[in-house]
């Protein structure tokens, strides 16, 4: 190779090998101060694409976990207040027994009477009450819905009324009933009226519409139904309760609850668990049990048979809900251990081997060292050259 002052090709092999020293030791850097591998797909795309997929799926499982926590903390409440409605039993059943005894007269059944039928409404109110997140869960069902008739031309979403739904079974309605929606905009205030009972519910005074792009919910007390209105309601003109008001209830109720629970990261039928919860208001228990008394010997002696019925369903609907509780948490152990061993999948594809990292880091830092001086070396060597002038 002649010897010049034009061209410098030691130092441009210099350069080179610097410039990629340099920039595989920033690579290095980055992916050390990432703590994974995989910077971008360029590093290794299969692995990005499956180690995407597979942080996805954990995330998803501790999800899944925490929807069978809680699905386990809903099922005890469930549990405890059966205990107590079982407690209650007993209790009525002692009753029961004590007032169909003939050394008692009427009056000292009255007296037991009285603490019966108190805990008679207990049951009920204890199934009322139970409820977890809003959900009641010892109440049975409800699928009451309204169902406008052709003419109901005045109860539309175009007329303010967004939907009519029933939140909750208060006896007042049942299948096929014909029911009629007035406003009174002096009140400001709704009635809806049970045509099938000539019963009429009525909601709070002080109805209002919503503003544009809002939702008022109206209660309408006793009737467990809730109006939803939207802005085009009319709150200053009376709505008069005629066939364009009008609607039929469909649907009905259920002793059964059925709950839906998220267990899974897809959309089989195995990724949900379906658990039924029975209800223990006292008519769902037994036969005659919530019109019960024991008030005489010979109501004492039916009573009996009620309670002993009420006691071995309750027995029946907690052996369900334990089954249910158990499979939960077997559930939840299996989500665990699926997580686990998703995460370390997903680390051995992702996740970087500092250790290795480190001395391949070491090693690129040197050479940039090394490439450094090399450059300075060979740029000094056209100077050399200059020496042949003298």
């Amino acid at each position: 190779m002649p010897l010049n002052v034009i061209s410098n090709f030691a130092a441009n092999v210099a350069h080179r090998h610097l410039q990629q020293s340099d920039a595989e030791a920033t690579n290095s850097l980055a992916k050390l101060s990432a703590g994974t591998r995989v910077l971008s797909a360029k590093d290794d795309a299969a692995s990005l694409a499956i180690g995407s997929r597979l942080r996805a799926e954990v995330s998803a499982l501790r999800q899944a976990s925490v929807n069978a926590g809680q699905a386990i903390s809903m099922l005890q409440i469930a549990d405890g207040a059966m205990a107590r409605v079982d407690d209650i039993l007993v209790r009525m059943k002692t009753l029961a027994v004590q007032a169909s005894s003939g050394q008692l007269s009427d009056t000292e059944r009255g007296m037991l009477n009285q603490e019966y039928t108190a805990l008679r409404s207990e049951v009920d109110r204890i199934a009322q009450d139970t409820e977890f997140n809003g959900t009641k869960l010892l109440s049975g069902s409800s699928t009451f819905s309204a169902t406008l008739a052709g003419t109901a031309t005045a109860i539309e979403v175009a007329d303010g009324i967004e939907q009519i739904a029933f939140t909750n079974d208060t006896g007042a309605f049942s299948t096929g009933n014909v029911v009629q929606v007035a406003y009174d905009a002096t009140a400001d205030q709704f009635t809806v009226t049970n045509l099938s009972t000539s019963t009429s519910y009525t909601s709070d005074p002080g109805v209002s519409a919503p503003s544009a792009g809002n939702f008022n919910e109206v209660t309408i007390n006793g009737a467990g139904i809730t109006l939803t209105l939207n802005s085009l309601f009319d709150d200053t003109s009376n709505m008069t309760a005629d066939v364009t008001t009008q609607f039929t209830v469909a649907g009905g109720t259920s002793d059964t609850l059925s709950l839906e629970f998220k267990i899974g990261t897809g959309t089989d039928t195995t990724d949900d668990v379906t658990i039924d919860l029975a209800s223990v208001q006292a008519s769902a228990l037994g036969t005659g049990l919530d019109t019960s008394t024991v008030d005489t010997s010979a109501n004492a002696t039916t009573a009996i048979t009620a309670v002993n019925e009420a006691i071995d369903n309750l027995a029946v609907a907690r052996a369900q809900l334990g089954a249910a509780q158990n499979r939960l948490e077997f559930a939840a152990a299996n989500i665990a251990t699926t997580m686990e061993n998703t995460e370390a999948s997903r680390s051995a594809l992702m996740d970087l081997d500092v250790a290795a990292e480190m001395s391949n880091f070491t090693s690129k830092q040197i050479l940039v060292q090394a490439g450094v001086s090399m450059l300075a070396q060979a740029n000094q060597l056209p100077q050399n050259l200059m020496r042949l002038f003298q």
